[in-house]
């Protein structure tokens, strides 16, 4: 880009959720302008929409170090570090406060909807790197406005996208026509008339990371309370049992997440949920009394049940994107450089090398997707990926490209083996990756026999 052209133009970060708030925090310290459009009312918006749930990070691990340098001069002091910020923590005591001192370079009810080059669609060369980016959006009120920007760093993340209950990537057969008891979030179960509607019922959970674990652990608390008498859950795997199922565990060096997975298996050991394994959705059919059914690919149908909490990930909205020039994995709709890094058919365990502009590069330069959007359809990601991620970036942007190409973080590993695995068996002779984060499987668990068919599931 020309430096002499655009220098005077902000560079616009979307989304004030961690990783677009410490952008913009990086950015002020480099003497960079940003200005962060949020298209929710308030920071944190997202997170805020999963308040009740528990990180298994700690606050150590959840704040940027430029974010707490802005904030300093405010009296504002980081929770104890050893402790584990909910997410209504994580947006009030954090992502809010960073906002406030960010002033009127965080504007909210602004949503993007396209990114262009001024007066370049996709197909024109001519003269495209010279020119400033052209932000679109939309204002709470129905205002439109053209913004400006000499750089565009999308923090957006993958929340208002989640993946479906189908097993194809594509939504179930009477999926949409069951919204109504169709849920993509875990449920708050301290809210009264969430907890009404779970409350005594059979509820399938699909999916197999942290939020089914939550969900799961969640559910089984439920049926134990004396106003939840006769609430099961139905674990729906697409894969098989195996060492990697629930987990790291006590291996797992983020100690929480671990405890997430001995919490679900307790559920499954402790008979407050049925685990279906090997089951691929096709299709949310009806019974003669109007409950749920779900059917595998294969013709299997299991018990019916009444609300469905579907958990198989998200994935990221590309499509204010479609005049750029973005070099994504067409497998995992991330970065072509970072994808081999966090391919989940490739690795074995869940380190992923830290990365920066070099990896988060695209063929439109001046363009970078941040946080959990650069992982597209790849799970587990963490904050402090997300901070050294803007950190590099916006070293580049203030050109020290020294710092830009600087590892500044350790992650930690995960403890947690298999990749992949057989797609239609367990994972019975799983190997290392020789990186020494692998946890001894878990003891066999029972099964539960409430389906319709041999165990099969999502």
């Amino acid at each position: 880009m020309n430096a002499t052209a655009t220098d005077h133009l902000p560079v616009l970060v979307i989304g004030a959720g961690p990783a677009g708030l410490a952008a913009a925090a990086h950015l002020v310290e480099r003497g960079l302008e940003p200005l962060v459009l949020e298209a929710g009312p308030a920071a944190g918006a997202a997170v805020r929409e999963w308040s009740h749930v528990r990180l298994f990070s700690t606050w150590g691990e959840v704040t940027d170090q430029a974010a707490e340098k802005l904030l300093a001069p405010t009296g504002w002091v980081r929770p104890d570090a050893k402790t584990y910020p909910t997410g209504g923590d994580w947006a009030e005591l954090y992502l809010q406060p960073l906002a406030d001192i960010l002033g009127d370079k965080v504007r909210y009810g602004a949503t993007v909807t396209g990114v262009s080059r001024a007066g370049r669609d996709r197909i024109v060369d001519a003269d495209r790197e010279t020119q400033p980016f052209v932000v679109h959006v939309t204002h709470a009120d129905g205002r439109e406005e053209r913004i400006p920007a000499r750089a565009v760093i999308d923090a957006s993340g993958t929340w208002s996208t989640p993946s479906p209950a189908g097993a194809s990537g594509l939504p179930a057969l009477g999926e949409k026509a069951a919204a109504d008891r169709v849920s993509y979030r875990v449920p708050d179960l301290k809210d009264p008339a969430v907890r009404a509607r779970y409350a005594g019922r059979r509820t399938a959970v699909i999916g197999s990371g942290a939020s089914a674990f939550t969900a799961l652990a969640a559910l089984a608390d439920l049926a134990k309370a004396e106003d939840g008498v006769g609430t099961k859950a139905m674990w729906i795997l697409r894969r098989g049992i195996s060492g990697s199922t629930f987990g790291g565990g006590t291996a797992d060096q983020l100690p929480a997440r671990g405890a997430l997975g001995l919490a679900a298996k307790a559920a499954v050991d402790e008979g407050h949920a049925d685990a279906v394994t090997g089951f691929r959705t096709e299709e949310i059919a009806r019974d003669d009394e109007g409950h749920l059914v779900l059917v595998a690919e294969d013709g299997r149908r299991l018990d019916p049940v009444d609300e469905i909490i579907v958990l198989t990930g998200f994935r990221p909205d590309l499509s204010f994107h479609s005049e750029l020039r973005l070099g994504l994995d067409e497998r995992l709709q991330a970065p072509v450089e970072l994808a081999p890094l966090i391919d989940p058919n490739q690795h074995s365990c869940g380190t992923v090398y830290p990365h920066g502009v070099n990896e988060l590069s695209h063929p439109e330069q001046g363009v970078y997707l941040v946080g959990m959007k650069s992982y597209g359809r790849a799970p587990t990601f963490l904050a402090l990926t997300g901070y050294e991620q803007v950190r590099s970036v916006v070293a580049a942007l203030a050109g020290d490209h020294e710092s830009a190409e600087r590892v500044e973080l350790v992650l930690p590993e995960t403890g947690v083996c298999g990749g992949a695995g057989l797609f239609d068996q367990p994972d019975t002779d799983q190997q290392t990756d020789g990186g020494g984060c692998c946890a001894p499987a878990p003891a066999p668990i029972q099964l539960g026999t409430a389906t319709q068919a041999p165990p099969c599931g999502s």
